[in-house]
């Protein structure tokens, strides 16, 4: 079987910080011979994460059309989902992060995200954080951030046909393809 044939319809990539997460679902989705859409969730908010952006950036290259939107993820996924491309979604959690700053609706963000994910046309491979593995956070923002980040990988693990839990760069299936 070719691997154009062999990306799922849905692939969930969880894992912890410096885990490899990105570079393993760029590797899926370039190896699958479609064209690469990166849909990033990040913004420049410091020199850091700026920095952190030029890198992800420099290591893609060219080969990939970048697609950056921060909040209404669910529509933008539909609107670059289709048979002739793959969608990365890097990452989750950032997006998670970006909605609570704005006190959007989370369950509901959630909900609808995963629930329009059976319906999409191509493929999509999505980024995320398990941030659940540590000690419980000492404040309420961060205990609230680590709750719903929990759910919301529950949620798109449940509607995805394939997880990948990347430790230490080594990549462990949860839900094989199918």
């Amino acid at each position: 079987m070719s691997q154009l044939n062999s990306l799922p319809p849905t692939t969930l990539v969880i894992g912890g910080a410096r885990s490899g997460k990105s570079a393993y679902a760029e590797r899926l989705v370039e190896d699958s011979g479609l064209k690469p859409v990166y849909l990033a969730t990040a913004t420049t908010g410091d020199d850091e994460m700026s920095e952190r952006i030029r890198l992800h950036r420099e290591r893609r290259g060219d080969l990939w059309s970048t697609v950056e939107e921060p909040l209404a993820l669910a529509t933008t996924i539909r609107e670059h989902s289709n048979t002739g491309s793959a969608v990365l979604v890097d990452c989750l959690t950032l997006w998670l992060s970006n909605l609570m700053t704005l006190s959007r609706d989370i369950e509901q963000e959630t909900q609808e995200l995963a629930a329009m994910l059976p319906g999409l046309d191509g493929p999509v491979v999505f980024v995320t954080n398990e941030v659940g593995l540590g000690i419980v956070p000492a404040n309420e923002l961060a205990r609230a951030f680590r709750d719903h980040a929990g759910r919301l990988n529950q949620a798109v693990a449940q509607a995805s046909d394939h997880v990948v839990m990347m430790i230490s760069g080594l990549p462990m299936t949860l839900k094989p393809n199918g």
